[in-house]
């Protein structure tokens, strides 16, 4: 679980990659298929679809890995007429996703998403490690049971 704090550092992270690779998008995705976070130029596809199917490529991938001896790949790449895809394994639950198109290169995109993974990867350790009482980004009112209620009673019409 991120909070607040959190994903404020992580989205700077992933808006200075945009900067400085020039890709077009950065989604953090966990392992499930669940949109952690995205920066970038998402108007064009549906992200959350992205998400579930980047998660399922990667299943995919890290099952030929173990067929073929290895452990799992940590990046993978796809490429397309238009647009490619780069995705990083950060931690063990998280996916890094770069979408680009020519504005950049993969080497631009490989360059900067390494660095990237290592920087989120220590914002992923300090979450998971600290000690600190922190807030959830936000409560539920003391009313919301009752006013979810009224709304469940409007649409089924009771």
């Amino acid at each position: 679980m991120f909070y607040r704090d959190d994903m404020a550092v992580i989205d700077n992270i992933l808006s200075e990659f945009l900067r400085l690779s020039n890709a077009r998008a950065a989604l953090l995705v966990d392992k499930g298929g669940h949109m952690i976070t995205k920066r970038g130029s998402t108007q064009s596809f549906d992200s959350d679809t992205i998400s579930a199917l980047v998660a399922g490529s990667f299943a995919a991938t890290k099952e030929m890995a173990r067929v073929l001896g290895e452990e799992e790949f940590s990046v993978m790449f796809h490429q397309g007429l238009r647009d490619n895809i780069q995705l990083s394994l950060i931690g063990d639950r998280t996916l890094l996703t770069v979408i680009f198109d020519e504005a950049t290169t993969i080497g631009m995109v490989r360059l900067y998403a390494s660095e990237t993974a290592r920087r989120l990867e220590e914002v992923f350790t300090e979450a998971k490690n600290s000690d600190k009482p922190r807030e959830a980004d936000e409560e539920i009112s003391e009313d919301f049971s009752s006013s979810a209620q009224t709304a469940l009673d409007d649409v089924l019409g009771f």
